[in-house]
Order: C-alpha cells, then sequence, then structure tokens
C-alpha cells in the first residue's frame, strides 16, 4: 500500500526517574532494581497528563512533517489504557489540538501494546480508499497510575510514560507498506492484565475486587514463553508476505517490552543487535506509546533514509503478537 510518514514526534514527562533513587525508597541496595529490570531510567507523570503528552508529541509530529493541525483530517488515538472511559480520548485530542469541529474523523484504537501498528494498518486502508487525505496517530500511556510497586517492584520497574505520535498520507512512490500480520493466542489471555475500570467488576457490589484487580498484573514468565513459542514462525510468516530476507531488513523497530526481551529477539531472529532500535534502558516500557516512540527516535537520528526496509513488531496483552514491513 503506498504510503508515507511525513513526520513523527515523541513526549516525556518533566519527570525522570533513576532506578538507583527507586531502590532508596524501596529499601533495596543501590543497583537492585537496574540488575532486575534492566530499565536504567524511565519517565513519570507528575504536573502532566495523558493528553498533554499526547498533544506535545502531535505538534512536534506535525512540525517535523511542516503542516498544521488543520491539515489532519483524520486522527487516531491508540493506547492500551484511555485517559476516561467513555468518550473516547481522540475527540478531546482534536479539541485540544484546535482542530475545528467536523473537519476531523476522530476515534480510539486499543490492541493493547499493538495499538500503534494496528492504527498504521487500519489508516493506511483508509487514506488508501480516498476515504481520507491526511492522517495523525497518536499513542499516549500513563503507565504509572496502576503499577504494583508494594507487591511486584521487578514488574513496575520496567515502566514509564510517555507518547508518540505520526502523520500519514497517501503515497506516491516506492515508499509504502508492503506487509502486515497479526495473530492472537488468546489461551494466555490472564498473563498481561488490568482488571478494574471496565464492567467486569462492579465498583458497588464489589468494591474489594475492584480495588486489588486496579494494578497491573503480569506473569513474565508466562508471556515469555507464550511468545517465544509463537514468534519464530509468526516472523517467518510475516517476511513471506513482505516477499523479504531477513538480510534484506535494514532496520528493526521493535515495542520497547524490557532490555532483555530486545535482546533476547535480535537473537532469535537472526538479526543484527546493530539494526535493532533499542531504547528500553532509558525510557522503559511505555506500553502502547514504546514502539513509534522507538520509530521517531530512529528517523531522527538518520536511520530511516528514502527506500530503508524496515520492520515494526511487537506482541501485546491478549496475547498477540504483530509486524508490519515498511520501505520508507
Amino acid at each position: 500500500m503506498p504510503i508515507r510518514i511525513d513526520g513523527t514526534g515523541s513526549a516525556v514527562p518533566r519527570n525522570r526517574r533513576l532506578s538507583d533513587d527507586i531502590d532508596a525508597e524501596l529499601g533495596k541496595p543501590r543497583g537492585w532494581l537496574f540488575k532486575q529490570t534492566g530499565v536504567q531510567s524511565r519517565y513519570i507523570c507528575a504536573g502532566e497528563d495523558q493528553v498533554d503528552l499526547a498533544v506535545d508529541a502531535s505538534l512536534q509530529a506535525l512540525t517535523n512533517a511542516g503542516l498544521t493541525p488543520g491539515d489532519i483530517d483524520l486522527l487516531v488515538f491508540a493506547a492500551a489504557v484511555p485517559y476516561q472511559s467513555i468518550p473516547a480520548t481522540a475527540p478531546l485530542v482534536q479539541q485540544r489540538l484546535g482542530i475545528r469541529d467536523g473537519s476531523c474523523a476522530s476515534y480510539d484504537i486499543n490492541s493493547t501494546c499493538l495499538s500503534f501498528l494496528t492504527a498504521l494498518d487500519l489508516v493506511a486502508a483508509s487514506l488508501l480508499a480516498g476515504r481520507h487525505q491526511r492522517a495523525l496517530v497518536v499513542a499516549s500511556e500513563v503507565a504509572s497510575r496502576a503499577l504494583p510497586w508494594a507487591e511486584h517492584p521487578r514488574v513496575a520497574g520496567l515502566f514509564g510514560d510517555g507518547a508518540a505520535a505520526a502523520i500519514v498520507s497517501p503515497g506516491d512512490g516506492p515508499a509504502g507498506l508492503i506487509g502486515a500480520a497479526m495473530e492472537t493466542y488468546p489461551s494466555a489471555y490472564e498473563a498481561c492484565q488490568l482488571g478494574a475500570g471496565g464492567t467486569r467488576y462492579d465498583f458497588h457490589l464489589q468494591p474489594d475486587d475492584f480495588a486489588a484487580r486496579s494494578y497491573f498484573e503480569m506473569d513474565g514468565e508466562r508471556l515469555f514463553r507464550e511468545t517465544l513459542k509463537h514468534f519464530p514462525g509468526f516472523l517467518d510468516r510475516l517476511l513471506a508476505r513482505a516477499g523479504w530476507q531477513r538480510d534484506e531488513v535494514d532496520l528493526v523497530v521493535p515495542h520497547q517490552a524490557s532490555p532483555g526481551a530486545l535482546a533476547h529477539l535480535a537473537k532469535k531472529s537472526g538479526f543484527r543487535a546493530n539494526i535493532v532500535v533499542d531504547i528500553a534502558r532509558d525510557f522503559g516500557n511505555q506500553v502502547a506509546a514504546s514502539l513509534p516512540t522507538a520509530l521517531d527516535v530512529a528517523r531522527r537520528a538518520g536511520r530511516m533514509p528514502p527506500g530503508t526496509k524496515v520492520l515494526m513488531l511487537g506482541t501485546s496483552a491478549g496475547i498477540s503478537i504483530g509486524g508490519l514491513a515498511l520501505v520508507t
């Protein structure tokens, strides 16, 4: 599908928290959290909120593309957790960007950590169908609100807050989306979850259950086993769909699950470590914002000149494995 990414942007809160500082708060020896997670620092919201970050990243992407908010006629907010349950977050981002009423379609997409990839895939189809001319896809997450620091600091220490955005338009040259795939294995549905906030628990009738399930839960070992079981075959199928061999891939932009997971991804997939974009040590796992943040970092570092074969890969709660093959 001939599309192009015209601009990208990313944003983080002002508050940067080092693992060594958190060690002191947890009563652990200096270096403990970094050793457990591989994450040296992460950014945590204090005065900012999720929409602030989304707007900041979106404005950066628009500036990078040489555009204004009024040039956008499709806005997709792609995140695991919304600003509130109802309404969708996208209309609020539209309002805060100053995009006038009725000039833009705005809606949310949620496939947890794969939300940005899912949105990019669906937006490409909409653009090529002629329904829209230019789209803004933005992912913003405040993972810090529900982390189980007391019970599971090894899990909590993996995550950070942040947002990233991309401007997408129809292409007119060799650049485009070459292949896309997503496979879901719900047998591991409960390995990663945030149970409260939806309709599963009645806040009035089950207040204790609601409160207990308001914290993020993750069985990292189970997720790793399930991913390891299915990922190699998925990657083979995605590359076949794109018509690429492994050694043709110029850049791998993965979801930043953890530094350890990224190292294993490179080794298991046969990719050279130097073509895998790895920012997890400095940002942590920003859920759906992780992958587009890595994309923005790579673009601004000059790692995606025209003609670059880019593979975007990730896994998500549910569990799903997804990927896009893109030529810049």
